[in-house]
């Protein structure tokens, strides 16, 4: 763990291990070869340990798995190469300044030298990105496209002005104000020259398909899940589940709206009714801050035992606008809280609150908040690597979206507009798993799909696109950012659900197991114990309790 934060200070920040918040991380081609190297000694390291207890055994098939695919990620090209609309060099750099520490002289002074450092990890990465591209691995032209559009915006000063909007918020003087500004100034140029070598020099060398192919679809789907699943199954499975969700919601419609409704009468009548609109997004980050605390405090003591660190969470706004809602969770020590992110797009002044309900208990309570926060706790069980380092979205995203149902199975979703709104994220969720298949292998499109969608026509990006206006209800900034993130992230997006579905599997089979023992409070907390792991290694160690 110390030799990675040494080589990773951005992520020793992300996860709250002191010491290293005025450095950045060595984007080189050898900065990135180092880290790679780390990983490569620990799986010899563990080849040859035998665990001597349970935990032990948890804790070396869970990083056996997750650090042999992050290494046959980056051997096959893909860790230096992939720039997206949310995953490259550059926003770990811009996004680790949402979490750092502002008060104080030294947090302030973090920054500045943070900032100061920012041009130089730039051009690092750069050269990454050029050596990459001579050797055949570029990403797609309209991601690396996208991604100088968001330069654009964050060093544009009369949209986020992120740089110089960071160093307003701060309070210093004398000297250390002026490292301040001489840092946002540096940190701005560098953002607005990164996205000019994007927009000039790497895009007209960019791949023409967004479309990922076969191979790399493969090793992104398990790196994402944690498990190896048929995709073809996945994939049919998509629109059987999309069907039976809209299904759902026709009924729901019918109670909001009246019989015969559709659901964007209903749509229409939720958004109507002022009791459930906010204007203001200040507005509604009070909002969204107030349901999450009340659901720690009812779910406190009856469906779960919370200790007192994990009953507090913060909800936050942004200071850029791209259309990501996101958790962080908190340091190790809990001095900085688990935070609910919103990036709230250009243009949107109004928020639906039953569209949102199911949001909160996502990110927070029982969601990644409850999740996360538990793993930090259980250092008797789990190393610092799995309190740390550990992620699979497959299994922590899974976790989330069961939390979502989970809330409907307790009860908590019984008004029909909520409950609407959680329909209608779980349907985005399942369109997510046609589309993102369908596009980045460019499947067929059924000729019998439920929905007469283009039946044997073959995925494009214009027919996801179309896919998803025709399946969700969410506002088109909003979606057309989750478009761009599907097209340049191949494999995330389905792990939402395809996550959801193998932990409703694996409830199934421990209840099956258990029989009269099976006891919910009890699976929940057996499981979120073991901490993150992938869900095949998952599965396996609960077969074991």
């Amino acid at each position: 763990m110390a030799d990675w934060a040494a080589l990773s200070p951005t992520g020793a920040t992300y996860v709250g291990i002191a010491g290293f918040d005025d450095k950045t991380d060595d984007l080189s081609p050898e900065g990135f070869d180092a880290q790679a190297e780390l990983v490569r000694r620990a799986i010899n390291d563990l080849d040859v340990t035998e665990p001597e207890h349970e935990s032990e055994q948890v804790a070396k098939d869970a990083m056996i798995e997750r650090l042999g695919l992050e290494l046959a990620t980056y051997d096959a090209g893909y860790t230096k190469s992939a720039v997206s609309v949310i995953t490259s060099g550059l926003h770990g750099l811009r996004g680790v300044f949402d979490v750092m520490a502002t008060e104080g002289e030294e947090a302030v002074a973090n920054i500045a030298a943070r900032l100061n450092a920012f041009p130089r990890a730039i051009e690092q990465y750069q050269r990454t990105l050029r050596e990459e591209a001579d050797a055949g691995r570029v990403s797609a032209r309209a991601q690396l496209v996208a991604v100088a559009e968001q330069c654009d915006a964050w060093t544009d000063p009369g949209r986020d002005d992120f740089f110089p909007g960071l160093v307003r918020r701060l309070e210093a003087s004398g000297a250390l104000a002026a490292d301040l500004e001489r840092g946002a100034a540096a940190a701005a140029a560098a953002t607005a020259g990164f996205g000019a070598f994007l927009r000039d020099e790497l895009a007209p060398r960019g791949r023409d398909k967004e479309a990922a192919g076969p191979d790399r679809y493969e090793l992104a789907s398990q790196y994402f899940l944690g498990a190896k699943v048929d995709l073809n199954e996945t994939y049919l499975w998509g629109f059987a589940e999309l069907a039976r969700l809209e299904g759902e919601m026709a009924t729901v419609s019918a109670a909001i709206a009246g019989a015969g409704a559709s659901v964007d009468e209903a749509v229409a009548v939720l958004d109507a009714d002022p009791a459930r609109r906010i204007p203001g997004k200040e507005a509604f980050r009070d909002w969204m801050q107030a349901l999450a605390d009340k659901a720690i405090a009812e779910l406190n003591g009856t469906h779960f035992d919370i200790a007192p660190p994990v009953r507090k969470i913060e909800c936050c706004l942004t200071p850029t606008s791209d259309g990501g809602i996101y958790y962080t969770g908190p340091s190790e020590d809990f001095s900085r809280p688990g935070r609910m992110w919103w990036a709230v797009p250009e243009g949107v002044s109004a928020f639906s609150t039953w569209r949102e309900v199911t949001t909160v208990y996502h990110e927070g309570v029982p969601g990644h908040h409850l999740q996360v926060s538990q793993t930090l706790l259980q250092a008797d069980k789990l190393n610092r690597w799995q309190r740390l380092l550990c992620w699979c979205s497959g299994h922590g995203e899974g976790w989330a979206l069961y939390a979502e149902r989970l809330m409907d199975e307790l009860g908590y979703l019984e008004d029909p507009g909520d409950r609407l709104g959680m329909l209608d994220g779980q349907a985005l969720r399942a369109a997510r798993v046609i589309v993102d298949i369908g596009m980045h292998l460019e499947l067929e499109i059924p000729r019998d799909n439920p929905f007469g969608f283009h039946p044997g026509a073959r995925w494009t990006p214009e027919l996801g696109w179309e896919f998803l206006r025709g399946h969700t209800r969410m506002a088109e900034e909003v979606l057309r950012f989750e478009w761009k993130r599907y097209l340049g992230w191949p494999g995330q997006a389905p792990s939402y659900k395809v996550g959801e579905r193998i932990w409703m599997q694996a409830r199934e089979e421990t209840k099956q197991r258990k029989g009269a023992d099976f006891d919910l409070k009890a699976f929940h907390r057996d499981a979120l114990n073991l901490g993150s792991l992938g869900l095949d290694p998952l599965r396996k160690a609960l077969a074991r309790i």
